[in-house]
């Protein structure tokens, strides 16, 4: 692979978009049943109880949130492909059954089993495979923006499918996808030279301890937890607040394209203030207070069909932005040798947050009405934000990677103190086995050329080792 540092490859680029349209296939499949499920499930047989709707909504979650750090190991040792394979396969059968489903009961099953599917963590395993250390926060980048945007096209395309093939269709039609997933896996992503672990984006059981025991990383677990439950509760609510106010299931997508167009226009500012003004709790303190909001405004403007527009308006954009943050706090805050381990955390939190938030969702509007759902969701964000205030700003720093030739621990060892010595640097990384640096270096003041100084490198020539200086 050539070692231009300043683009990417074309295996990094055909590795990076295939792997996003991978990862978004999936999270489609699990997206898009969203704003309709609750109101076609109601005519299933056992679909009168609004607490099975949510586990049917949710069930994914569960499964996903527990099998996703194993199914990362399982890669580790059995290679990323065939784990892929077996996920796809899972989510492929969950999908089927699900759309075969005459009751309530199967969907749940269908559901389960397409959580089951867990290949997050060995899609982002293979993508470090596959990219050079200096390119691989792009590669993730990628993969992070299709989830935002496939979330959003998904709300858009659901009522237009349901209008077109029903629940029953669009589930097999995931089905369908997740099968030539497969092809694209085979034929399209290149298979890896090395596969090995990767601190930056894998989970250990070394590091478990120390992610728990960190309490600002717990108090943004507390956060995605949080926001992804409030988002499934109210898909359990917003789609009959829609049909009350005349708009049928099929016409809601005139209710959200243009509440996600605005609301990804609306994001940008605050992001750009959070990063380049190094205002990162504000903004995130600022959208947890906004979401609150919007749950208040959707309780006391749902009879009108502007008001709820408002409301959802208001409610994703605080979303987006926080989306965002959210991991990049993560990266800032997490040690770097248990980065990968933090986020693999920050996912499966990410996914039981989905699940109970269906499930409580369903609950509650079964048993006190639909405005204690919004009740629900304002009483769990206020608590986030009292959570959230004691954690510390994260620093201005961001994270620079460099690929190393073969090293051996002592020279490993006396590189990361050279390195944390360099102005800007904060915490240096040497990962011999990996053959990688990681530096959290600072926003401003960095020196680079320093760092480039003291990197080992091979002569282009002899293949010689030159040692640091």
């Amino acid at each position: 692979m050539p070692r231009d540092k300043d683009s990417m490859s074309p295996i990094e680029r055909r590795a990076s978009f295939g792997l996003a349209g991978i990862y978004g296939l999936r999270m489609l499949g699990l997206f898009i049943i969203l704003p309709i499920f609750a109101i076609y499930a109601q005519q299933l047989p056992g679909g009168k109880s609004q607490t099975l709707i949510g586990i049917a909504l949710g069930a994914y979650g569960l499964t996903q949130a527990i099998l996703q750090i194993p199914a990362g190991w399982l890669s580790d040792r059995y290679g990323r492909k065939p784990v892929i394979y077996a996920g796809l396969i899972l989510f492929a059968i969950g999908s089927f059954i699900a759309g075969s489903a005459d009751d309530i009961y199967w969907i749940i099953v269908g559901r389960v089993i397409q959580g089951a599917g867990a290949i997050n963590a060995a899609v982002m395993a293979l993508t470090a495979d596959l990219t050079r250390e200096e390119h691989r926060t792009k590669a993730m980048a990628t993969i992070g923006i299709t989830i935002g945007i496939t979330f959003s096209i998904s709300l858009v395309l659901s009522p237009l499918l349901y209008q077109i093939i029903g629940v029953p269709g669009i589930f097999k039609l995931i089905g369908v996808l997740a099968l030539l997933a497969m092809a694209v896996v085979a034929f399209v992503i290149p298979n890896p030279a090395i596969t090995r672990f990767h601190s930056d984006a894998e989970a250990t059981m070394k590091k478990l301890g120390d992610v728990l025991r960190n309490k600002d990383l717990l108090r943004l677990d507390f956060g995605i937890f949080s926001l992804h439950a409030i988002l499934m509760s109210v898909f359990m609510q917003v789609p009959f607040i829609l049909r009350q106010d005349g708009l049928m299931a099929a016409q809601h997508w005139r209710v959200y394209l243009p509440v996600m167009l605005v609301a990804f226009a609306l994001m940008v500012p605050p992001i750009i203030i959070a990063e380049k003004k190094a205002k990162v709790k504000q903004v995130f303190m600022g959208a947890v207070a906004l979401a609150a909001l919007a749950q208040l405004s959707l309780m006391l403007l749902q009879h009108s069909i502007w008001g709820v527009a408002l409301s959802l308006l208001i409610f994703f954009t605080s979303f987006n932005v926080l989306e965002a943050t959210l991991p990049s706090m993560i990266s800032k805050i997490a040690p770097l040798d248990a980065k990968g381990t933090a986020m693999g955390v920050y996912s499966s939190v990410q996914f039981l947050g989905a699940f109970f938030g269906a499930v409580a969702g369903g609950f509650l509007m079964q048993h006190f009405g639909g405005n204690a759902v919004f009740v629900f969701a304002i009483g769990l964000l206020l608590v986030w934000l009292v959570v959230a205030s004691a954690m510390q700003a994260p620093a201005a720093v961001r994270t620079k990677m460099y690929h190393l030739p073969e090293l051996d621990e002592a020279n490993a060892s006396i590189l990361r103190l050279r390195l944390a010595q360099v102005q800007g640097v904060r915490e240096a990384m040497v990962a011999a086995t990996e053959g990688m640096a990681c530096l959290k270096v600072d926003m401003q003041g960095f020196d680079e050329a320093a760092v480039e100084q003291l990197l080992p490198k091979e002569d282009a020539t002899t293949g010689v080792l030159q040692k640091a200086r």
